[in-house]
């Protein structure tokens, strides 16, 4: 049985913007605990069964599509989803957006790693950890927020962070997005923004709201514009890390 949500309500701070949060259920705080904040916020995400519901159903909407198994998840699980999509639906209006991506830093820069499901961003960016050390620092392994302006990006943690629960509540400036392929041979290229474009559009949240939709168009196109864009061809061997590095450094490791 859910608690009352006066009872449960806190508010999380994320890409600079602090967010009250009035759940059906207590684990949704226990989920966000390192972004908690005591600021004040400036927008309140409610949380109904209503829209518990409209999770499940997507969920198993997309199994069937896929052709896998439908999930029998929480409520309270679901809940995180709803959370997570209120904001993103928001999102847009404050010139941010959510990726769906693993950001890592090396050396206080980030470096945004976009690829189909499955092809192995997470494991690329364990190659950074394993290569760099002390040196990487995990900022999220799924769905960072991106803030977007004329003088560049700036990518943040947020709680939604993967199946491994990788994330840091920091932001750091976004150097590049790298978008990765399966390959034998660990070759990397800049490319343009009209060649990386769709991918890009692809992996970012799209709202449901017209006029949100119609600020993600502009955002992406600003996003392009600021970050380099590069295309990764990589195995799973350490060294796709150092040539992915080196490829978007000039060869200084």
């Amino acid at each position: 049985m859910n608690a009352n949500a006066n009872d449960i309500s806190f508010s999380i701070k994320l890409a600079d913007t602090v967010w009250k949060i009035e759940p059906l259920y207590g684990f949704i705080k226990d989920y966000c605990k390192e972004y908690i904040t005591a600021e004040e916020a400036l927008h309140t995400i409610k949380i109904s069964e209503k829209d518990i519901a409209f999770e499940r159903e997507r969920s198993d909407k997309e199994a069937y599509l896929s052709g896998g198994t439908v999930a029998e998840y929480s409520d309270e699980y679901l809940e995180t989803l709803a959370v997570y999509r209120k904001i993103a639906e928001k999102a847009p209006m404050l010139d941010t957006v959510l990726f769906h991506g693993s950001v890592i830093a090396v050396d206080g820069c980030g470096y945004l790693f976009t690829a189909k499901s499955g092809t192995g961003k997470s494991t690329h960016t364990r190659l950074w950890r394993e290569l760099f050390g002390e040196r990487a620092i995990m900022i999220n392994d799924d769905k960072p927020l991106l803030r977007v302006s004329n003088s560049g990006v700036e990518a943040y943690g947020t709680p939604w962070n993967g199946k491994h629960r990788l994330s840091t509540n920091l932001s750091v400036p976004l150097k590049a997005i790298c978008i990765i392929t399966r390959s034998e041979e660990n070759i990397i290229r800049g490319i343009a923004s009209k060649d990386g474009y769709h991918m890009i559009l692809q992996q970012m949240y799209r709202p449901m709201d017209k006029s949100a939709m119609v600020q993600t168009l502009k955002l992406a196109d600003k996003l392009v514009e600021n970050v380099k864009l590069y295309r990764l061809g990589c195995n799973m061997e350490i060294e796709a890390a150092e040539v992915a590095f080196n490829g978007m450094n000039g060869g200084i490791l």
